[in-house]
């Protein structure tokens, strides 16, 4: 396979873990816990059954739709998924819960790598933080938004919305030094990222260096976590499998698209039992996000 066909492939497997804080989020249900807990424990039918018993007495039950619709996801049954979160939108009882089913829509057009159709719902939640003037979730939003695009192949919408992303969140009123440092830092990543993806290496460097020089200044400290998998990633595609290797084993190995880079390389590198242990890795991933939404996929056909 030449490198032009595998490029955008490998883009899917691997992308920016999300940064920083969410939205408020209220603690889920009892059920929700449970069924939680059996996906972690390797039995999510048994989890879509629970939720499903709670949807036969709640039919319009928020919490269990998009319950239901997450499971579904990672068991790769999308099209039932996406039923789901259509209805959690359609009988939403708040803008808030709606915005978080769209939200969810979108990441469940991520799990099949549809940019355009991620970017209908995520924009739809960007237009509600938007009128919220929360500026802050509206950058968090469009930062995910393109970094489906990205692990979708398409890196000029990725590059879009990353730079919309950019330009939003530090729109915060009376915005402190660490929060723009923080959106500095996530642009920089970002177009590194890019960079690697399109080939270009001496930029992809360039950016590395401006994120090292983010973090240095100290504002940030929590966001160095974030920078070794950088480098990995940029090895990765720079063809210097021995440093990606170094620098992944640095990172989150929790996290479904390390193992998923770590996967790749060890194979590149022709150990290939090493490669399917961390893919079958992947593949237990258990939250409903673009980590998993990209990696879990990836893993199981690598396993096939």
């Amino acid at each position: 396979m030449n490198k032009d066909k595998i490029l955008p492939f490998l883009c899917l497997c691997f992308s920016l873990i999300s940064f920083s804080q969410t939205a408020p989020q209220t603690h889920p249900p009892e059920f929700v816990k449970q069924g939680q807990q059996l996906i972690r424990d390797g039995k999510p039918q048994e989890a879509l059954d629970l939720y499903r018993q709670q949807l036969q007495t709640l039919p319009n039950s928020f919490s269990a739709l998009t319950a239901a619709g997450n499971v579904l996801d990672l068991m790769g049954k999308g099209e039932e998924a996406r039923k789901e979160f259509a209805k959690a939108i359609t009988t939403a009882d708040s803008s808030e819960h709606k915005a978080a089913a769209q939200r969810a829509m979108a990441i469940s057009w991520a799990f099949e790598a549809n940019c355009g159709k991620a970017i209908e719902y995520e924009q739809q939640v960007f237009n509600f933080y938007a009128d919220a003037k929360n500026f802050f979730q509206q950058g968090e939003i469009a930062d995910e938004a393109a970094r489906i695009c990205l692990d979708s192949g398409d890196l000029g919408n990725a590059e879009k919305w990353y730079a919309l992303g950019h330009k939003t969140g530090l729109k915060e009123p009376d915005i402190k030094p660490e929060r723009q440092d923080l959106w500095n830092f996530r642009w920089e990543h970002a177009q590194a990222r890019i960079a690697a993806c399109r080939g270009d290496n001496a930029a992809a460097q360039k950016h590395i260096a401006a994120a090292r020089a983010l973090l240095d200044k100290g504002n940030i400290p929590q966001q160095a976590v974030f920078f070794p998998y950088l480098e990995g990633y940029v090895a990765f595609y720079a063809g210097d499998y021995k440093t990606a290797i170094e620098k992944f084993n640095k990172a989150n190995q929790d996290d479904p698209f390390i193992q998923c880079m770590l996967g790749e390389t060890y194979e590149k590198l022709g150990e290939k039992e090493n490669a399917m242990d961390y893919y079958l890795k992947a593949t237990t991933a258990s939250s409903h996000n673009p980590a998993a939404a990209y990696a879990v996929p990836f893993a199981k056909k690598k396993l096939e």
